[in-house]
């Protein structure tokens, strides 16, 4: 039987690198949470696989889910139950 996730929203934060060599991002609603990436469309996907990641490793541990908070550019993820 498949286990089924909800679908969350939380807030990224895109940050432009200086001298331009590409991008990273922020998820406020998840202390540590980063990634980067080259391109704008690169860094939704790695952040959508770094919140995946990191609600994974909450809920394996026992810790609660923050809350998802959809202000601003947001990207949806399937994550553990709270």
């Amino acid at each position: 039987m498949a286990v089924v996730m909800p679908l969350r929203t939380y807030r990224i934060v895109l940050h432009q690198d200086p001298g331009d060599t590409g991008w990273w991002v922020s998820v406020p609603a998840l202390p540590g949470c980063f990634t980067q990436g080259e391109t704008v469309p690169q860094c939704m996907e790695r952040a959508q696989e770094a919140i995946t990641a990191y609600l994974t490793s909450l809920a394996k541990h026992g810790e609660p889910i923050p809350a998802p908070d959809a202000e601003g550019p947001a990207v949806p993820v399937l994550g553990p139950d709270a």
